[in-house]
């Protein structure tokens, strides 16, 4: 069939290609994603927002134990010598840290910083806890929030306060933290791509944008679709940098104390945003079913006549047995006209209305969110029909993010292309190692260096900026 007037029922939102910025505004308050709090820089996750969050929480939680992990929680207050101990991280930190100076009556004798992140409480921790290689590895992580004090803020992409998981591991050898720090990478890079739909270039940071207080760190870099970039999720190899710091030593097999290898990575509610941004149109929201709170919503048409609600609430029970996150929207205030444009606002992948004539023909009129077309399914059928519908759905909108992303990749050789090519999109550029060049090009350009994707084919001997020799291939964009 063919697709809908996209402007016949959404007149509230503005058009991506007018204002961006003011689009994903418009959706995230008007879906019901989020609100603004009367605190500065912080939003309010509201009940659908979180759901969301929700299921990227179980979707992350499952794979984290499923590699041996454990969950734990660490103070909210971090005390000020903690955070000195090491001290590019703590220089890092520093314009983002809020702090407790006074507790009731009684100004503190040490100040208290509001996590901007735990790697110092997790250190002084598993200097307590280990004192043998057989105690290790310790591999743990937290779902809590933190708090940086942004200059600048957008609900979800970056906040004062936001919900994230932040895992902390410490290990004998270097190459099992290598190992873990390469494998939790990959476990966020398969929940970004399978259950979010959103296809990412994963690599290592460069030495100018890795975590303060790693030695090396690897990011997944998401396009949204105004060709900026998006930081998707982290993971950072310390190295034996914060077990120096905090002592963290350990009887090695060989009866020697040596120090722990130690890793740490997140992702945080800014794959909300990510959702948003990536798989968004006009109407609003477009989720993927295995990410969706609600993969089915049942609305009534003429609700009032005989049957159509019994027949609704069958459908309910058939398709909730079956395993389907499924609602039935018996709202009598609200039109179903009303109803068909509030589920396309909040991205429901797929809408069945039930009406007498639907009931005389035996089927029911689906309505797919990812190409707002109408088709009929038989009930007899629907468990049947529906589960296939899901997963065309699902691969479709990772195939449109993917051809968006691949078709806003310049290859480029020269600085005038890269300047031309981070308007639109990534430039794929060869570099030379030098901060300098980050620099010049950060300054010319307001771009920066997202990541050396791990596939290191070359495209060229020479660095865009300098001319020199160049080492690594990288992606530079506009980024949030």
């Amino acid at each position: 069939m063919p697709k809908q007037d996209e402007k016949k029922f959404v007149t509230h939102i503005t058009p991506r290609d007018e204002d961006f910025s003011q689009w994903y505004t418009d959706v995230i308050l008007q879906s019901e994603l989020v609100d603004y709090a009367p605190v500065r820089g912080c939003m309010v996750v509201r009940p659908y927002g979180y759901a969301i969050w929700e299921r990227i929480q179980q979707e992350m939680d499952s794979r984290f134990k499923a590699t041996g992990h454990e969950n734990v929680y660490m103070p909210m207050l971090i005390p000020e010598s903690l955070l000195l101990k090491e001290a590019e991280h703590v220089e890092g930190f520093a314009p983002e840290v809020a702090w407790v100076t006074q507790g009731g009556n009684e100004v503190l004798t040490e100040r208290l910083a509001i996590r901007p992140t735990s790697e110092t409480i997790f250190c002084a921790m598993y200097s307590k806890w280990v004192s043998s290689w057989r105690d290790l590895p310790m591999k743990y992580n937290q779902w809590c929030s933190v708090i940086r004090w942004e200059k600048s803020t957008r609900p979800f992409l970056r906040t004062s306060e936001f919900l994230w998981q932040e895992g902390h591991t410490i290990h004998e050898t270097a190459e099992e933290a290598q190992q873990e720090t390469l494998q939790m990478l990959d476990i966020y890079r398969e929940v970004t791509e399978d259950v979010l739909g959103i296809p990412v270039f994963c690599g290592r940071k460069s030495d100018k944008e890795k975590f303060a207080g790693a030695r090396a760190t690897y990011s997944m870099e998401a396009m949204m679709q105004d060709g900026k970039a998006l930081q998707a999720g982290t993971s950072h190899n310390f190295g034996t940098n914060f077990a120096e710091a905090f002592n963290i030593q350990y009887l090695s097999r060989e009866g020697k104390l040596e120090y722990v290898h130690e890793t740490s990575w997140g992702a945080s509610t800014r794959l909300i945003g990510a959702i948003v941004m990536s798989h968004g149109d006009e109407r609003g929201l477009r989720l993927p079913p295995r990410v969706a709170p609600i993969q089915i919503v049942i609305v009534p048409v003429a609700a009032h006549k005989g049957g159509v609600m019994e027949k609704c609430d069958e459908v309910f029970a058939q398709l909730k047995t079956a395993g389907f996150r499924v609602k039935l929207d018996d709202r009598d205030t609200v039109s179903p006209g009303f109803k068909f444009n509030d589920w396309e606002l909040k991205g429901v992948p797929v809408r069945l209305e039930i009406g007498p004539r639907d009931i005389e023909n035996g089927v029911a009129t689906v309505f797919r969110r990812d190409t707002c077309e109408k088709t009929t399914m038989a009930f007899t059928s629907l468990v049947a029909d529906l589960a296939p519908l899901m997963e065309d759905i699902q691969k479709g909108l990772f195939t449109q993010a993917e051809t968006f992303r691949d078709s806003h990749i310049t290859e480029v050789t020269t600085m005038e292309e890269l300047g031309k090519a981070v308007e639109t999109g990534f430039a794929k550029a060869m570099w030379c190692s030098d901060p300098a060049c980050e620099l010049e090009i950060k300054e010319r350009f307001s771009a920066t260096s997202r990541n050396m994707p791990f596939d290191q084919t070359p495209i060229g001997d020479t660095c865009v900026c300098c001319g020199k020799k160049a080492q690594h291939l990288i992606y530079f964009a506009k980024a949030y």
